[in-house]
């Protein structure tokens, strides 16, 4: 006998494989212009691309574009006037923009249409879901790929599609200065020996030579001082090392 409940959740029928149940409502997430997604329920499991918006409080008679976002992270298009089946798709995301023009890119492969000129890189960090240690870079042909920072918009006006892929986040380099040249690292922890090589490159290390080094303006505390041989410090950019040798007879 078929069981009717009050609200059923598409997702969680889905991924469970017990598809819907009949109910009196289906409860989906919808955004608008944005991925800030707010619960909507709907009374029919195949229902309209406009009834979608109705659903939503929008006017199914202004210049909609809808999508649904699949677990793949692509986003399908729902035409208005077209049904839409809710049952075993697994989707229960669906965002709307206001627009005549859609843009297109891809992120980590999966095909996106965005329904603004731009796109924010918070959107993008939410589409591609980065590790800890990645970040979402523009993908530049023929040069180096471009991170983008959270905080920023990317402009997707520009002819082609622009692709979005997700590595490892780019480690700043360090500008420090030994015996009065500037050099980089890519660490900022910085050791004895390493000071060493740099301030005299290519010089092997005899028994008969000793180094000093003294220092300023560091990371670590004290902020100034001698480092003594094994020894290391935490640098920033415009930390000075003066690093000075003895040959002894």
């Amino acid at each position: 006998m078929e069981t009717t409940e009050n609200i059923e959740g598409v997702a969680g029928g889905n991924r469970e494989g017990q598809g819907l149940h009949a109910a009196r409502a289906y409860h989906i997430l919808f955004a608008q212009e944005s991925l800030d997604f707010r619960p909507i329920e709907i009374d029919d499991p195949v229902p309209l691309g406009r009834q979608l918006l109705i659903a939503a409080g929008l006017s199914a008679s202004e210049d909609y574009s809808l999508f649904a976002i699949l677990e793949t992270g692509d986003f399908e298009d729902v035409r208005l006037d077209e049904t839409f089946d809710l049952r075993g798709r697994g989707v229960e995301r669906f965002v709307a923009f206001l627009t005549d023009r859609d843009f297109r890119l891809t992120v980590n492969d999966a095909k996106i249409t965005w329904g603004k000129s731009t796109i924010t890189g918070v959107v993008l960090y939410e589409l591609a879901k980065p590790r800890e240690d990645e970040a979402v870079f523009l993908s530049v042909r023929g040069g180096a790929d471009r991170e983008i920072h959270p905080d920023e918009t990317v402009d997707l006006s520009q002819p082609g599609v622009e692709h979005f892929i997700t590595a490892l986040k780019h480690k700043p380099k360090i500008e420090i200065v030994v015996n009065g040249r500037e050099v980089e690292v890519a660490e900022p922890h910085v050791t004895f020996e390493q000071l060493v090589s740099i301030a005299y490159p290519g010089e092997p290390p005899t028994p008969d030579i000793k180094y000093s080094i003294t220092y300023r303006g560091a990371a670590s505390k004290p902020h100034s001082g001698e480092l003594a041989t094994g020894g290391s410090v935490e640098v920033k950019n415009g930390s000075i090392f003066n690093v000075g040798r003895t040959i002894q007879s």
